[in-house]
This record gives C-alpha cells, sequence and structure tokens, in this order.
C-alpha cells in the first residue's frame, strides 16, 4: 500500500509557507544532506532524492495547487507511489517520476492542453474623411488554416498518427543532471505526442497551410493614426482545440493636402487678401464635409485663429465633436498698378498711429532701450 506523503512536512515547512521560505528551506536540506557532506550515506542520498522532489513540486504553483487540492493521498486512485514516494525498499523510487500524468492523464501520459492560435496583425491606411465619417474596409491577409485533405492530423488519408515512442505520448522528456532532472519538450513530436509516418502530401505533415483571407471591417469615425481595432477569432487556429487567435488591425490615417488634425481638431491655412483683412469678409473655406463659409472680421491680423465650432472630427468614443481651426495668412500683394499705389499712399498719409497699436508699442519698446 502506497503511503500518504507530506511535501511540506519533507521540507520542514507550513503548509502556507510563502514560495521564498520553500525556496531558502530547500536550500537548506539540499546543503545538509548533500554527498560532500553526508559522505555518500545511502540513506542521506534517498533523504535528498525526497527533498528534491518535494521541492521540484511545492515550488510551482500550478503543482502546488494540485497537491493541495488532492492533498497528503496524493491522486484520485491512491498515493503518490508513480510519484516516487511509493514503499520502495528505500522508502523511495525516483525524485522525479511523473506525478502529474497521475494528476492530469491516464494511463501513464499526459493530456495535451488546449492552446490559444496566434494573434495575427495587419495595417489599414484610410484618408482624413474617412477617419472623420468612418468606413468600411476590406482587409486582406494571410493565415494557418486547418488542412482540408488530413483535417488537421498531418497524416496521409487512409492512416492516423502513432503515439510517439519517445515520449510515450506525453510530448515532454526528462533529463538528469546527478539529483535533478529537467522536463523538456520532446524532440521528436515536438511536443504533440504524435508522429507521422505517412506525412499528408498537402501540408508536409504540419496540419495546416496557409492561405489568403479576406474581411469587411467597419472603421468607427474619429480614429486616428496609431489606434488598433481588435477582430475576434480571426487569428491562427488553436491546438487541441484551443480557440482561434485574434485579428489586430492598426489604422494608419494618410496626410491631407489641407488640414493638420490636433486631437478632434483640424487646422486648415487659410490665406486672405490685404483689403479682406483691413475691411473684413465673408469666405469660403474647405472643411471635411465640404465648403463651408467664414466670417472674416474688419482688422484681421495675419496669424488669427478663426474657430469653426463643431466642424472638426468626432470623438472616438462619440463624447464631443472638434472644431475647425482657421489659421488665417494675410497676403501682400507683390504688383500693383499706379493707381493702387495712389489709393495706398493716400491711407497712409491720412492714417495715424492709432491705426497701428503693434507698430507704436514697439517703437515705446525701442526708445525705452535710448533708440
Amino acid at each position: 500500500m502506497p503511503r500518504n506523503v507530506d511535501l511540506y512536512g519533507i521540507l520542514g515547512v507550513s503548509r502556507n509557507a510563502s514560495d521564498e521560505e520553500i525556496r531558502r528551506a530547500y536550500l537548506k536540506l539540499a546543503h545538509k544532506y548533500h554527498p560532500d557532506k553526508t559522505g555518500g550515506d545511502k540513506e542521506a542520498e534517498n533523504k535528498l532524492k525526497q527533498i528534491n522532489a518535494a521541492y521540484d513540486i511545492l515550488k510551482s504553483p500550478d503543482k502546488r495547487r494540485q497537491y493541495d487540492a488532492y492533498g497528503e493521498a496524493g491522486a484520485p486512485g491512491g498515493g503518490f507511489r508513480g510519484a516516487g514516494f511509493g514503499d520502495s525498499a528505500g522508502g523511495f523510487d525516483s525524485p522525479f517520476e511523473d506525478f502529474f500524468d497521475i494528476l492530469f492523464g491516464r494511463g501513464g501520459q499526459r493530456r495535451q492542453a488546449a492552446r490559444p492560435g496566434n494573434d495575427l496583425e495587419c495595417r489599414v491606411a484610410i484618408t482624413l474623411q474617412e477617419a472623420a465619417t468612418g468606413v468600411k474596409k476590406t482587409v486582406r491577409f494571410t493565415r494557418q488554416e486547418i488542412c482540408a485533405d488530413c483535417g488537421g492530423t498531418g497524416a496521409a488519408a487512409g492512416t492516423k498518427p502513432d503515439t510517439c515512442p519517445t515520449c510515450q505520448g506525453s510530448g515532454q522528456v526528462r533529463a538528469a543532471h546527478g539529483f535533478f532532472s529537467v522536463t523538456q519538450t520532446c524532440p521528436r513530436c515536438r511536443g504533440t505526442g504524435q508522429v507521422t509516418a505517412n506525412p499528408c502530401s498537402r501540408c508536409s505533415g504540419a496540419g495546416l497551410t496557409r492561405q489568403r483571407r479576406e474581411i469587411s471591417v467597419d472603421v468607427p469615425p474619429g480614429v486616428d493614426t496609431g489606434v488598433s481595432l481588435r477582430v475576434a477569432s480571426e487569428g491562427e487556429p488553436g491546438a487541441n482545440g484551443g480557440p482561434r487567435g485574434d485579428l489586430h488591425i492598426h489604422i494608419e490615417v494618410e496626410p491631407h493636402d489641407l488640414f493638420r488634425r490636433e486631437g478632434t481638431d483640424i487646422i486648415c491655412e487659410v490665406p486672405i487678401t490685404f483689403p479682406q483683412a483691413v475691411l473684413g469678409a465673408t469666405i469660403v473655406v474647405p472643411t471635411l464635409r465640404g465648403d463651408a463659409e467664414l466670417k472674416v472680421p474688419a482688422g484681421t491680423q495675419n496669424g488669427a485663429m478663426l474657430r469653426m465650432r463643431g466642424l472638426g472630427m468626432p470623438g472616438l468614443r462619440g463624447y464631443r465633436q472638434g472644431d475647425q481651426i482657421v489659421h488665417v495668412t494675410v497676403e501682400v500683394p507683390t504688383k500693383l498698378g499706379r493707381k493702387q499705389r495712389e489709393l495706398l499712399r493716400e491711407i497712409a498719409e491720412n492714417t495715424d498711429e492709432k491705426s497701428y497699436p503693434a507698430c507704436r508699442r514697439f517703437k515705446a519698446k525701442c526708445k525705452g532701450q535710448g533708440g
């Protein structure tokens, strides 16, 4: 009859000991029972094996949870004999027998866990107008698909994969290093637990083939460069019944010839004539929704910012609508006729400094500097 095993008792710690307390206890005992300290004593050697096996389980959060769930009696069906804690001649079989084959598998084989498929990424370019209104885009990408010929088994038609003889279907092998051992992915089956003698000709035994995929995606209003849209279950297929991964679409908004975006506001630089700036005018300016009228106040200065409410970008979450800000540049004429020159001279002669406050302030500063 296999006996109950108290892994915490072997390391001399309580059941609620922290990971660090367990580690320190293990190091202390491993040093105490090391062959260099005990002179090769057989009983000390068996004790060290028990210490190593107990620490191998308790240092892993997942293994520790499984052990705590089953208690000292071990896995259903009795004890930890298969885990190396049975009643052998030395009271110990091997420190790294597959304890979790009993917990997770049947017949000595570990059930392969379901794993989600890999996520995929692609980029989609849209115009600024499309970003403002939202758009439906066709996205094309390549992904792995279950092979249609073999159904994902990797075996040729009429055959099926065999259990890997190296790992006996567990997908893992143990490499011993003195009193320690390391679990590694089986190099022969690459962790699948199966080998294929007659591989499928279409997928060369991989069980997957690369195929082009095309889907339609709704890009919401308000997106900007750097925004990513996630399309669930459009990634690569999962392993062992796991779900597909997701597709992440990275948005790139193309530069515009007239508009520059700042958050939800749209900046547009609009030139106006000198008379329009002096006298004021109503001008037509472009917006993301078509042309719109803008009133330019009399006396508008070069570089003035005029706001057009609600004509910017929508917020991505729909909370607010941005504005369009018109950056006014006053264009000075470079070619004038004789009459135009005469009129401007007349204006200059009949205009005092009060009409030019910026010039007046500048002159005052210059006088203050001794100019």
